[in-house]
Order: C-alpha cells, then structure tokens, then sequence
C-alpha cells in the first residue's frame, strides 16, 4: 500500500474510484478500512476516494509525544499537497471531524463540500462520552483482553437494533483486528479530543456543509450534531433514527446517498 511523507511523518492511503477527489478523514483508534467496503465501494462509482491512517494509526508511521486536533489537520493538508490535490471534498466523522473542522477553518480553499459526522465541537452545549461508559471502555482497554475491547467499542458505537443480528459483530471485530491500533496513541487522541474548541469559529465556515448524526449515539450525543448545524452558516442536518455513532456502518447505502448528493450539489 502507497505512504507518503509528510515531515518526519509517513501517512498511509489510499486511492480509488473515479472523479472528484473526496477526502475522507476517520476517528479515534480507527483505520482507513473502518469505512466499510459496502459504504466506500459506493462513494467509489461517483468519486475518487482518498482514505488515510492518521498519525500513528493503522500502517501509517509510530509517533512519540503528544499532538492535537489541529496537528492532524495539518497532516491531512499536507497530504493534499503530497497528492497534488488543490482542494477536495471532505467527510469526517468523529475525530475526524474534529480535524476536518480545523482542516476547513485553517485552508477554506482546499474544501470544496464539508460533511462532518457524529462529531463534536467542543464549548458550551456540547458533550463527550457519558462518564459510565467512558470508564468502562477504559477499563476494557487495561483489561489487555482484545476481545473484550473490541465488545466494549462495538456496544458503544453500534446501536442496539443493529447488535441484535449477531452476525453483525464478526465483520466489525475482523476490522478492528486488521490493523495496528497502540493504546498509547489512542491515549494521545483522547487528550486531543478533549482539548478540541472550534465552536465560536464554526460561523466562520462558508463550505456548503452536511452534518450527519444517529440519534442514538453513545460516543458523542446527538445533542452535538444539532449544536454544529446549528453553528454553521447554512449547514443541512440530517438525522439517522435509532442508528448508533458508526451510522455509515449501520446504513452505508443512506450515508453515502447523501454525501454522494451533498458534494454533486456543490460542483
């Protein structure tokens, strides 16, 4: 698989599909291959998709030290310039739509449609993780136990509609073992999510935006989604009912019905 350097980085990705270039940015402890194929395979009949390992995820390069928000998005404008990419449609969810946030603040110019899922925004009104189901994916994480990690993460991100089907787990689990996920990083990502503000600056966007949320999110409550449409000049909310945090793996053909029209709409 391709890398490409940025600084002292090397950040893995991905190219595929034809047309415009559509950057998609993933969150905590997540890989490019948390997309889904049934979502990305979609995405690819319109798009050329770009997916990535940030920083010391995945099979992109170890890091020491601690980083924010706002050093991810710099990698991430980076990588648009290391593929010779003007500007790019950008979905992030999660973390990465933190970092999409200060992508399209810092560098207006390099995003040509913004969709932000299941994100945060940080300031008064928004919320994290409730602290009961923090302390118990925590506890997982310590635990060493990789299979109770990966039953702790799926109850929290997938909603209990979805988790009913059994099934359902053993293509989620395969995902999350596929690839390299350090605790230590995930530790570093955790702070930087915790420090994340842009909500007085999101009236500064004039992207055409999308903002995607399930109402049933235990990672990051609807209750953000709703304060970040809220926020940005014009931005269209879309609500996926009873679906959890990982909504483009719950309903992969809806989420990428609707980025696929949002970014069209924007040509």
């Amino acid at each position: 698989m391709p890398t490409v350097g940025i600084g002292e980085l090397e950040l893995n990705y991905e190219r595929g599909g034809a047309g415009e270039p559509l950057l998609l940015i993933q969150g905590m402890s997540a890989n490019h291959l948390a997309w889904g194929e049934p979502f990305r395979s979609r995405l690819e009949e319109d798009f050329e998709v770009i997916v990535f390992d940030n920083r010391g995820m995945g099979l992109s390069s170890p890091v020491e030290g601690r980083f924010s928000i706002t050093d991810m998005s710099a990698d991430t404008a980076r990588l648009l310039e290391a593929l010779e990419l003007e500007s790019a449609h950008v979905m992030g969810i999660s973390m990465g739509g933190m970092i999409a946030q200060e992508l399209v603040l810092a560098h207006p110019e390099r995003v040509r449609s913004l969709t932000l899922g299941c994100t945060y925004c940080g300031g008064p009104g928004s919320a994290l993780m409730d602290p009961s189901d923090f302390r118990g994916l925590v506890e997982a994480m310590q635990s060493g136990d990789r299979d109770r990690v990966f039953r702790e993460t799926y109850k929290l991100n997938l909603s209990p509609g979805f988790r009913a089907e059994e099934a359902n787990y053993e293509p989620f689990a395969a995902m999350a073992a596929a690839l390299p996920a350090p605790a230590e990083t995930i530790g570093i990502q955790l702070q930087a999510i915790a420090a994340h503000d842009t909500q007085e600056r999101l009236p500064q966007i004039a992207a055409p935006t999308l903002v995607i949320h399930g109402t049933v999110d235990r990672m990051l409550g609807v209750v953000n989604g709703k304060l970040i449409a809220s926020l940005i000049p014009g931005a269209h909310l879309e609500l996926f009912e009873d679906v959890g945090h990982l909504f483009w793996w719950e309903q992969p053909e809806r989420a990428a019905e609707l980025v696929r029209g949002h970014a069209l709409a924007a040509v």
